[in-house]
């Protein structure tokens, strides 16, 4: 094991929605006939929420998601990790469409494809410390 245990500090909401700004994949966690399902997707934050378009929308539009992304330095064991709950809802604006369209490129290219919003009822972020750091 590398380096000694590490420990979870909490972040506050507005943290976590930043550093999940910072990164541009993550995982849409939704079901499929009650079954977890897990799909990574390209996202962007915009306005405390975090928008992704995606194949897979249609199984996700109106359901209760959650949605994750972190980055672990593996060599250090030191990084972030946040996760964000709530309800995904088609973006249907034809001007937030073109908007979106523009700045957020699917990570799959499929023949359809949905921009999804998820509004955060539950965001918890972590950033994983060295043991000994109390801050």
């Amino acid at each position: 094991m590398r380096g000694g245990p590490r420990r979870l500090a909490e972040l506050t909401r507005p943290e976590s929605l930043r550093l999940l700004d910072q990164v541009l994949i993550g995982r849409i966690v939704y079901t499929v006939r009650a079954l977890p399902v897990i799909t990574p997707v390209c996202h962007l934050v915009d306005d405390g929420t975090v928008v992704v378009r995606t194949h897979v929308g249609s199984d996700c539009a109106g359901a209760v998601v959650a949605y994750h992304a972190d980055r672990i330095e593996d060599d250090r064991r030191t990084g972030w990790s946040v996760t964000v709950t709530g309800v995904a809802r088609r973006v249907l604006d034809p001007a937030e469409l073109v908007g979106y369209e523009q700045r957020l490129t699917p990570l799959v290219g499929a023949p359809s494809v949905d921009t999804i919003r998820i509004y955060p009822e539950i965001v918890t972020g972590y950033r994983l410390v060295d043991g000994s750091d109390r801050r």
